[in-house]
């Protein structure tokens, strides 16, 4: 089976010749189309480099960004082969959960979500109803209408899990989405992860120091100055 996600040989550079950092080095990585890769690493190893450039938000200095059989990147200098539809590729494939949560101050917990859904050209007549049904997936019903100022951060990231999968994308990507947790509810999170991959057929990506996330990964990748350590 074809992986929903390919990086071929990719490298990111940033500065210049005089000052120039390769936080990823030739990396070739692949994701199967459901499980969960953990993507470990020190600080500075290139682990967020890396996972921007799998959710096709940053281009890689070289190498190729294929996603679901499409080659979307091919480096600098090269143009993005989908250039045009690149935002809409994000918005089909991709669900996003970052660890400051990123909710918008001003929207409730339903609103949230349902501004996912509107960007995604969702049917307006059932927004409403499916941004409910996604946060009471997460047992968040009677937190729907309440702002992310009145929730706790295990509330926040159950909702911005909600928000990743609004418009049913194939590919979440959680960047240390249990750093601003405290251990309990950060391992309640992490089982969420894993139950979207099992219960949803999610590919699910991980990058966290948290070692409690390596109980629910398939695959475990180790990333130090820019390469895989084997």
């Amino acid at each position: 089976m074809t992986p929903i996600l390919e990086l071929k040989n990719i490298t990111k550079i940033y500065g210049d010749e005089d000052n120039k950092v390769v936080a990823v080095d030739s990396l070739t990585l692949s994701l199967k189309r459901q499980g969960v890769l953990l993507i470990m690493g020190p600080s500075g190893s290139g682990k967020t480099t890396l996972l921007s450039m799998m959710g096709c938000i940053l281009r890689p200095t070289n190498g190729e960004v294929v996603v679901d059989g499409q080659t979307i990147s091919r480096g600098e200098g090269q143009p993005y082969i989908y250039d045009d539809v690149l935002p809409d590729i994000r918005k089909q494939y991709f669900g996003f959960v970052f660890q400051s949560f990123n909710l918008f101050p001003s929207l409730t917990a339903v609103d949230n979500v349902g501004l996912i859904l509107r960007l995604k050209k969702h049917d307006k007549r059932k927004i409403q109803s499916e941004a409910l049904r996604l946060i009471e997936r997460f047992g968040l019903a009677k937190r729907a209408n309440f702002y992310p100022s009145d929730m706790s951060g295990g509330e926040k990231q159950r909702v911005a899990l909600a928000r990743a999968l609004a418009g049913d994308p194939p590919i979440v990507l959680a960047d240390e989405p249990t750093a601003n947790l405290d251990s309990k509810t950060g391992l309640d999170v992490l089982k969420l992860l894993r139950e979207l991959s099992e219960e949803a057929g999610k590919a699910i990506v991980i990058v966290s120091h948290d070692p409690k996330a390596e109980a629910i990964a398939d695959r475990v990748v180790y990333l130090e100055d820019g390469k895989i350590r084997n």
